[in-house]
């Protein structure tokens, strides 16, 4: 019997915010995050993804945005298939998501599925680059996505806005968006429905042109917030709880006659958080979090039937405290707990992993201020076998620092350890699973400049990061009929990065200009396999080349934006001996925003891969051509 579906493929390889009236064109965010542990990070690159942009993607999911808006390499299954994340070369399982500063990939499979992930749930999105073991603890090898906490602000406030979408291929949405604010109190509410016939065209290995079977797509999910001021504008409780369920048929791949197969994915996420106030001399805040992670499985043609729940604890307690005049030294305490554990399928045997750690970091200003230096460290343990048998625990350190030179000009530099333990499914899937496993261990560096100034009606940004980083030990799946993990020794991955964004005002007008690119080289230096391919050659499904054009204007209320991307070839052995082609997207993006009687009402249009491109992303996973959705959000209250 076969393991679910969303496993099986990484063998194979190895909310909505309300509506604005202004439009803000993305740009930088350093520093100020919301997310305690990033905070204490000014030399590490962050980039947030702006009011406007989240709007845009209100009704698809992160897969589509990030792969859209970001030069980071989002590894599709299909239209509506698995969607993990590369980041700067990295693996599915060291490419990880937070909720709130709660890890919230399967426990199990140790990676998120962005294809369930709306948009819509989600007021503030951070993408991080690069690993940050020391604050956001071992697994964070390659890069990380944070969805933050909403903004509140406590006057009484009532706010009702219904919206909607129809698509290419029988898309359809609709969704929900209340909440309710007096000066203590904050209760919410998103809900949203999709549904998808996804029956697009296709062209098989002979040129045939065929309609997608068996690819229905059905969703559903909301998102509950309360929030208590403990004193009034300083400190308050907040809870949350995210329940969703996507139930999706599963595709013949190309290289398939026929599929019945189809996959259930349920999660319960809730979350209780102690916020400290931003005036106590000592911030203490606790975050307590549970969530369930169900997959079934099923292949009506082999009776197969499998599920695969896993549930995860999670908390930490904090304390920060200022000091110095303006609080420019700060000194952060904190203390993560991680509970996982689940039934095994098949066997029915109960596997845990849990995770303890004590962790301090310090962040300081010097030299008026120009000087931001930054130290963390963390020292963590895991109960799973292959490490209590040694007796492990381990040191995460990390130090980074920001400098500006001049005041358009920036330099940064961070260097961090990285360390990921074998996940439950690496260790104990039977059949399979490996209790061998060595950890993933290593350091990375990446060093940086930024320029930004405004002259007249004119803005400038550009930065470019350069970053290096090795593993050893890292995990990929070999096999045939039973795949099973491997430690493949060591890995290098270095590369650069450039973002790029150009703003000119006039009037009523404003023209934006942007341009995202990746250069990525992840090898495998070393081999425990005699006479290993692998060797000096690049790590699958890793573009080397990879980014993104934006380039539109604003006039009064109207929004229209032209995205341009570009993924380069991806290999699929891990001896180069096969690969997939490089492909280009161009999608348009248009939103509008009129006032009746001071009520908003958003009117938002899509059309994706305007040229038609055939492409696949994942070998035998054919994507659609061209597109269109067409949205609204109007506000009732």
């Amino acid at each position: 019997m076969a393991p679910v579906w969303g496993y099986a493929q990484q063998h194979a390889d190895s909310a909505g915010s309300k509506v604005l009236k202004d439009a803000v064109i993305k740009g930088k965010h350093r520093n100020n995050t919301k997310d305690p542990a990033i905070d204490f990070a000014p030399g590490q690159k962050v980039t947030r993804i702006d009011s406007i942009t989240l709007q845009q993607y209100q009704a698809q999911s992160v897969a589509t945005l990030l792969s859209q808006q970001v030069p980071v390499f989002v590894k599709s299954y299909g239209f509506n298939g698995l969607a993990t994340l590369n980041f700067r070369g990295s693996s599915a399982a060291q490419s990880q998501v937070y909720w709130n500063g709660v890890p919230l990939q399967n426990a199990a499979l140790g990676m998120t599925d962005v294809s369930t992930l709306p948009v819509m749930f989600m007021n503030n999105v951070s993408i991080v680059y690069g690993g940050s073991g020391a604050l956001l603890g071992s697994g964070n090898v390659g890069g990380a996505v944070l969805i933050e906490p909403e903004d509140v602000s406590y006057t009484n406030h009532k706010y009702l806005a219904l919206s909607g979408g129809l698509g290419s291929f029988g898309q359809y949405s609709a969704g929900i968006d209340a909440s309710v604010t007096s000066r203590r109190w904050h209760l919410s509410f998103k809900g949203l429905y999709q549904y998808a016939d996804n029956n697009f065209l296709y062209k098989d290995h002979y040129g045939n042109s065929l309609q997608m079977p068996n690819s229905k797509l059905q969703g559903a999910g909301g998102l509950a917030y309360i929030a208590r001021v403990i004193r009034h504008g300083n400190g308050r409780i907040d809870g949350r709880v995210w329940v969703q369920q996507y139930d999706r048929q599963i595709p013949p791949a190309l290289f398939e006659t026929v599929s019945v197969k189809w996959q259930h994915d349920g999660a319960l996420r809730a979350q209780l958080t102690l916020v400290p106030g931003a005036n106590d001399k000592y911030m203490v805040g606790a975050t307590a979090s549970i969530i369930k992670d169900e997959i079934v499985y099923a292949d009506d043609a082999l009776l197969l039937n499998t599920r695969n729940a896993v549930y995860q604890y999670y908390q930490q307690v904090s304390v920060e405290r200022r000091y110095g005049k303006w609080g420019k030294h700060r000194f952060k305490a904190f203390s993560p707990l991680q509970i996982a554990w689940m039934r095994m399928p098949l066997t029915e045997l109960l596997k845990a992993q849990n995770k303890a750690a004590i962790a301090a970091a310090y962040e300081g200003k010097y030299l008026d201020s120009r000087l931001d230096v930054a130290a963390s460290a963390r020292l963590e343990a895991f109960d799973s076998a292959s490490i209590i048998a040694k007796g492990q625990w381990f040191l995460l350190p990390g130090a980074n620092a920001a400098y500006k030179l001049l005041p358009w000009l920036a330099v940064r530099v961070n260097v961090q350890r990285s360390y990921r333990v074998p996940t439950l499914n690496e260790l104990y899937y039977y059949p399979g699973g490996n209790t061998a496993l060595k950890p993933e261990q290593g350091w990375s560096q990446d060093a940086g400049y930024n320029v930004q100034f405004a002259k007249g009606a004119c803005s400038v940004y550009h930065d470019v990061s350069v970053f290096n980083r090795n593993i050893n030990d890292w995990i990929i799946w070999l096999g045939g009929a039973v795949w099973t993990p491997h430690n493949i020794a060591a890995v290098h991955s270095r590369g650069v990065e450039t973002e790029n964004k150009l703003t000119y005002t006039t009037g009523k007008w404003k023209l934006h200009l942007g341009v995202n690119t990746a250069y990525v080289l992840a090898t495998t230096t070393k081999s425990y396999l005699y006479n290993d391919g692998s060797v000096g050659k690049q790590i699958p499904y890793s573009p080397r080349y990879n980014g993104q054009l934006n380039a539109g204007f604003t006039y009064k209320r109207l929004y229209v934006n032209y995205n341009h991307t570009y993924t380069g070839y991806r290999f699929t052995t891990a001896d180069e001996s096969a690969w997939l082609s490089p492909y280009t997207t161009g999608n348009v993006q248009a939103m509008y925003t009129a006032y009746v009687k001071k009520h908003a009402l958003q009117l938002t249009a899509q059309c994706n891969n305007i040229w038609n491109e055939r492409y696949t992303v994942v070998l035998g996973r054919p994507m659609p051509g061209i597109n269109f959705l067409a949205g609204f959000k109007a506000e009732i209250l």
